[in-house]
């Protein structure tokens, strides 16, 4: 017995030295008694040191403190420091409220012991604190977030960890519709109090909790308690060499809850501060050969790398709106407006080898010369009307209009490997469209009194009608030995394409128990295409375009009616928990041919759609999330419109009424790593996509003349695209992003790693083909964290491409880019600024006239000046050594692409700006976050 005394004593003795707890507290103002957001807590012996920043609340949690005497230490900007000694013994130590006085003395006779950290992880949200990234006083929100690790602008992209920004938020509220773009160019950074990175959920699983697919990556905009009431921004305006002008701005009226912002843009240097849409499909590049590569799947499966400037030269006329507010106390509102004029004047080369057997292929070279005019404009909106604390109504329209005027001239030479030649074109067209595209969403949700219990309702409509008319004068010869043969083309296409949508869901959750839930819910939904094309021919005699030619006309009816019910279980908390579910959908398509021949053709799919996802925190630096979901995709009415496109008479389309939907199953991971105290952080993003009945395109290459219709002849080395669900395809993705300072330069480095493969299946001639690209790519960010008069930037990038072929092993090739870029800021405090960056470009293993290595360099010098230094002048050139280029590489499972596209060159330009800054006083407010964003 003595001895299990003595060991139960041991034991006791080792629990009471080794046991770790928790010391909480609540930092307040001595005189307001409101939380403080931000301080700096710090707990501190001779053997441990830790170190905690208070929430919005003002509350903290130092975690996992052995027992023994500390010293704490609380400071905050603009306060005196707190210090006291505290003993942590047996139990958590709960301090209560904590109180800091304002401190009298000036802010630079204040010493700050601690240093807020410039990343934490709160939850599933990833939060940087802006005081920690040094920009100079000009820089705008995409200038900041570029410093930020696993935040990157990547062709006027906006990403975060891997993936795309779909949505990004001011203090919780919409800014500028779907618009991130908008948001990151027309706001000054100098405003941004924390920037916080998260996945949100759709506007129905925020209250159900159950991830339905819907969700995406947002980042949430906090900004500073002093910038949230007045007027600011920027505007300016310059002229150049070339008659190159640039003239806009940005201003924003802030008061409490009323935001205001108006933004516009008018140049021609190829600059926007928009996203655009293209809802009728005719903006895109200058080639003939265009529509088929839109009647495949998503982008035909191609693995597209663009690494030089923007193509064409782009003249810009632009202007934007955003309006938000509280009314009352139940109602918030948000609402934007833009108008995108875009003239794009482009010259493109382009060289093309397309598989033709197992064997032999051909080339294809093309010059074209394009004018591309479109209008659009885009209104979004969101009424969130907060009945009671238990039901709200969410109400959503988008409206589109667009409108296009093109033409395009091109000339293109076939031939075979030794240069014989096979056709010859030239074609001149033009094309003129108008389409809008309305949409709304309609969601109730309430929340029973018992916790858990909730149900939603939604009802979604949508309508489109687009029209156009396209204009082909065109003239094609085709060689055979000695003799041509040439065809003619003149005729005009009409087309009309009317459409609507109407889907409903109902869910509804129940709980079990304390930590699971059950959902139940159904989607029905319905969908009516109307397509109508007509061709006419040039009638001479009467000098106008009469003469209809039946077979390239058709008018397509589509009608899809899906029905899907499922049933999910969720168990966990918020920092753990797992979810699968079960979803069972039958889809019936319905086609409908009633000219020039009456055909109906119909199909019933039935699918069982299975889906999971895990999310789990692994302690307070780090979390993991775990997802997979199958879903069904439907084709479009163009894809499956049975009729010709003979527009390019060489590259011939058509459409498809036999395809199937395709079912594609999705796989996801993400691991985040976030050290406050280091500054340092890990992010790993892995995707996967699996489909079966993956919708592609089939090629079919002309042996011999033949007649396809009465008015289309296929001439020998033609071809004819068309859409046809193929197996075999797989996506894969996966980077790798690990950040850390270097304090000793005051700079940031941010390395990321990352590999893809594209499987992607074809047919060529009747023959199946896979396609296999497997990319790695790598690089660096060296971004200078000294000062806001010191900001430097050093990147580099490099892909290495290797694509493989099963139908033609022979003309498996390899390809290597790379980027590397220098930028350097200098201001001096008495308003002089000089800036530079320079970008070399790398490119090997393309077709001969396309590897090239050339550097773009682009510098200016500008003076500040008047009251504040408000007033600036610059001067700045563009393309110093005349050297840029756009070159791209498309690869598919049909044919190998290389273009090079005509962009901006050197021209000098004198710009003035005015800084508009007039901020008052911050009114009191409290926020609350959660991992959906503020509210």
């Amino acid at each position: 017995m003595k001895k299990i005394l003595i060991l139960s004593g041991i034991l006791l003795l080792q629990t009471a030295v080794f046991a770790q707890f928790n010391v909480v507290g609540k930092v307040k103002d001595d005189l307001t008694g409101n939380g403080l957001s931000g301080a700096t807590v710090q707990l501190k012996n001779n053997s441990l040191s830790r170190t905690a920043i208070s929430a919005k609340t003002g509350e903290f949690t130092l975690a996992e403190i052995p027992a023994g005497s500390y010293t704490l230490t609380i400071s905050f900007v603009g306060y005196g420091i707190l210090e006291k000694n505290i003993t942590v013994q047996g139990k958590n130590l709960e301090l209560g409220q904590i109180s800091l006085k304002k401190q009298e003395k000036s802010l630079d006779e204040v010493v700050i012991k601690a240093k807020t950290p410039p990343a934490q992880q709160k939850g599933d949200t990833l939060q940087f604190n802006a005081s920690q990234f040094k920009v100079n006083p000009d820089a705008n929100v995409e200038d900041l977030v570029k410093k930020m690790p696993g935040i990157a602008v990547e062709n006027g992209v906006l990403k975060a960890q891997g993936e795309n920004v779909r949505k990004l938020t001011l203090d919780g509220k919409e800014f500028f519709g779907d618009d991130a773009t908008a948001a990151l160019r027309n706001l000054p950074a100098e405003i941004v109090d924390k920037i916080q990175v998260f996945d949100r959920l759709s506007d129905q699983a925020q209250l159900t909790g159950f991830d339905d697919g819907n969700g995406y990556k947002a980042i949430n905009i906090t900004t500073r308690e002093d910038k949230r009431n007045g007027q600011f921004g920027r505007v300016y305006a310059g002229y150049g060499t070339q008659d190159r002008y640039q003239a806009g701005g940005a201003v924003n009226f802030f008061n409490k809850d009323r935001r205001i912002s108006i933004a516009g843009m008018f140049n021609n240097i190829n600059q926007q501060n928009f996203s655009g849409s293209d809802i009728l499909g005719l903006t895109g590049g200058g080639s003939g050969r265009g529509g088929g590569a839109r009647r495949g799947g998503p982008g035909g499966g191609s693995d597209n790398f663009q690494v030089a400037g923007k193509n064409g030269i782009i003249t810009t006329n632009s202007l934007g709106l955003n309006y938000s507010d509280q009314w009352g106390k139940k109602v918030t509102v948000s609402g934007s407006y833009f108008f995108n004029a875009t003239t794009n004047e482009n010259i493109g080369v382009s060289n093309r080898e397309q598989f033709v057997t197992a064997d032999s292929s051909t080339f294809y070279r093309e010059q074209s010369t394009a004018i591309n005019k479109s209008n659009n404009h885009r209104i979004n909106m969101r009424l969130e009307y907060k009945i009671d604390s238990n039901n709200t109504l969410l109400i959503t329209p988008t409206v589109n209009f667009q409108s296009t005027d093109n033409s395009n001239n091109l000339a293109g030479l076939q031939s075979f490997p030794n240069n014989t030649p096979i056709s010859y074109t030239k074609n001149s067209s033009t094309t003129t469209g108008n389409g809008f595209n309305f949409n709304n969403n309609i969601l109730y949700r309430h929340a029973f009194v018992k916790r858990g219990r909730s149900l939603a309702l939604g009802f979604n409509t949508g309508f489109n009608n687009r029209d156009a008319i396209n204009e082909v004068s065109a003239i094609s010869a085709f060689y055979k030995g000695n003799l041509q043969e040439y065809d003619s083309l003149l005729q005009q296409q009409v087309s009309a394409t009317k459409g609507y949508n109407l889907s409903g869901n109902i869910s509804y959750t129940e709980p079990l128990g304390k930590k699971s839930q059950l959902q139940f819910s159904y989607n029905p939904s319905f969908s009516h295409n109307n397509a109508d094309q007509r061709t006419w021919g040039f009638d001479a005699a009467n000098d106008k375009y009469s003469l209809l030619d039946t077979s390239l006309s058709n008018v397509f009816i589509n009608e899809v009616t899906t029905q899907k019910g499922g049933i999910s279980y969720r168990f966990g908390e918020r920092d753990k928990n797992f979810s699968f579910g079960l979803d069972a959908q039958s889809a019936t398509l319905q086609n409908n041919q009633t000219f020039p021949e009456s055909g109906t053709l119909k199909k019933s799919f039935s699918n069982l759609l299975p889906n999971a996802m895990l999310r789990m925190k692994l302690g307070e630096k780090s979390n993991i999330r775990l997802f997979y979901r199958a879903s069904t995709n439907n084709p479009s009415v163009n894809q499956l419109q049975n009729v010709i496109n003979n527009n390019n008479t060489l590259y011939l389309t058509t459409g498809n009424p036999y395809l199937d939907q395709s079912l594609t199953n999705r796989f996801g991971g993400r691991y985040t790593y976030t050290n406050s105290r280091k500054g340092t952080g890990f992010f790993v993003n892995i995707f996967a996509n699996q489909a079966d009945n993956y919708i592609t395109n089939a090629t079919y290459t002309a042996f011999a003349d033949s007649v396809l219709t009465p008015s289309v002849k296929l001439f020998k080395g033609s071809q004819l695209s068309k859409p046809v669900n193929l197996n075999g395809y797989w996506n894969f993705n996966g980077m790798l992003t690990w950040s850390f300072p270097v304090k000793k330069i005051k700079s940031n480095i941010s390395l990321t790693a990352g590999t893809a493969y594209t499987r992607t299946p074809g047919l060529i001639n009747n023959a199946f083909n896979l396609s296999n690209s497997l990319t790695y790519n790598g690089g660096f960010v060296f971004a200078s964290n000294i000062s806001e008069y010191i900001d430097f930037n050093l990147n580099y990038s490099a892909s290495y491409n290797t694509v493989t072929n099963s139908f033609q092993e022979r003309l498996n090739n390899n390809y290597f880019s790379q980027s590397t870029g220098l930028g350097l800021n200098l201001l001096s405090k008495n308003g002089w600024l000089f800036n530079t960056d320079i970008n070399n470009q790398l490119y090997r293993g393309l077709t001969a006239t396309f590897n090239q290595n050339y550097w773009l360099w682009n510098m200016a010098i500008a003076k500040k000046f008047g009251n504040d230094q408000k007033h600036e002048l610059r001067i700045s050139v563009f393309d110093l050594l005349k050297q840029n280029r756009s070159i791209s590489r498309t690869v598919t499972a049909n044919y190998i692409e290389d273009q090079q596209t005509q962009v901006l060159t050197q021209y000098f330009m004198l710009t003035y700006s005015y800084k508009l800054k007039n901020f008052g006083k911050a009114p009191a407010t409290k926020r609350t976050f959660n991992r959906e964003g503020l509210n």
